[in-house]
């Protein structure tokens, strides 16, 4: 990310402000969440089963049906543990990993060789053969690997592997807690986080409403570890369904509402330079902001990110930096929680 290229947006929350556990461990049921509205005439602080009160009818909500793979698998490395974390398919049995120490280490390993052999349960193995997405790159986080595994890499993974977890997070929990109401697809490696809060009895409600839903897939790799990273290219679909309903929409005067940045990156990666939304797949390595704009989403429902990070940009591609920034202000003052089992924001530039 170039110095011309970095968020707006500044603030400084505290440290007890990661959100530990789900919030169904202590009684409080996903859609029972903090949910921050923020719109240009104020902020409101609701609950995110109140989202359909900002809502209209005739507005499409844009889901991601991708489904959360346990893509952590414990390995060794010249005997000493490690954690591997798989993030996307390239080919077949050829992934792109994050290596990093057992445990909930906060940082990835820096001294990786190309042609390096790393053990990983249930008697397979990766090949290193080089950084990615640029080869050559010493000290780089993510690598192309060979796995070498009996059958496919995403059935290994449901046998040996675990969710992906930080250490913010201290406890481990099942896949289930993972995934959205909306997963059908195996294939992100953290999950699109931003719909967990979704309820089946949230999603009646709305469409009962006269809001519609429709599905994108976008297979979301690992997170960011540096601030300033730009997110690595992902695989996308946008349906033809979805690309009618997102053009009917805006040609009958509704709003497209994405959920989550996974949403956001896909729906206008489909879009050609007028904004309209034609189907399309394949994988994508567009990057919103000040050099590409939105063009296609009218709002945004999203978690919360880490100062400096570049998911802020897309924020601020759909909602403009100041009313991003003064989401985040009340965010902090307000007490709201980060992460993937964190609160909610609902963004809406146009009111």
């Amino acid at each position: 990310m170039t110095l011309a290229n970095r968020p707006h947006t500044r603030f400084h929350r505290a440290a007890d402000s990661d959100a530990t556990e789900p919030p169904e461990a202590h009684g409080v049921a996903r859609d029972a969440i903090k949910l921050l509205v923020a719109r240009p005439g104020g902020i409101s602080h609701v609950r995110f089963a109140d989202l359909g009160e900002y809502l209209r009818p005739g507005d499409l909500l844009v889901v991601n049906n991708s489904a959360t793979m346990p893509a952590a698998v414990a390995g060794q490395r010249a005997g000493q543990p490690i954690a591997i974390h798989f993030s996307a398919a390239r080919a077949e049995k050829v992934w792109v990993v994050e290596l990093r120490p057992a445990g909930n280490a906060s940082r990835y390993l820096t001294d990786i060789r190309p042609g390096e052999r790393i053990d990983i349960s249930g008697g397979g193995a990766l090949v290193m053969v080089s950084s990615y997405p640029q080869p050559g790159v010493h000290g780089g986080r993510l690598w192309m690997a060979r796995v070498i595994v009996e059958g496919d890499v995403v059935s290994y993974l449901a046998r040996h592997g675990r969710p992906i977890r930080y250490s913010y997070v201290p406890r481990p929990w099942p896949l289930s807690y993972y995934q959205t109401v909306f997963a059908r697809h195996p294939g992100s490696a953290e999950m699109p986080s931003a719909a967990r809060p979704f309820s089946t009895q949230l999603v009646t409600a709305l469409v009962t409403d006269g809001i519609a839903i429709a599905l994108i897939t976008l297979h979301a790799g690992v997170s960011s570890a540096e601030m300033g990273e730009l997110p690595a290219a992902e695989l996308y679909a946008v349906p033809p369904a979805t690309a009618r309903l997102v053009n009917l929409t805006h040609t009958a005067g509704g709003r497209v509402i994405a959920v989550g940045t996974t949403a956001t990156r896909a729906l206008e990666s489909a879009a050609d330079a007028d904004g309209v939304v034609e189907q399309a797949a394949g994988w994508t390595d567009l990057v919103l902001g000040p050099d590409r704009p939105c063009q296609v989403v009218d709002g945004l429902v999203t978690g919360w990110h880490e100062a400096g990070a570049s998911h802020l940009l897309l924020l601020e591609a759909v909602a403009g930096p100041e009313l991003v920034a003064a989401a985040y202000r009340e965010a902090v003052e307000h007490s709201y929680l980060w992460h993937e089992f964190g609160d909610s924001a609902l963004l809406l530039p146009g009111g």
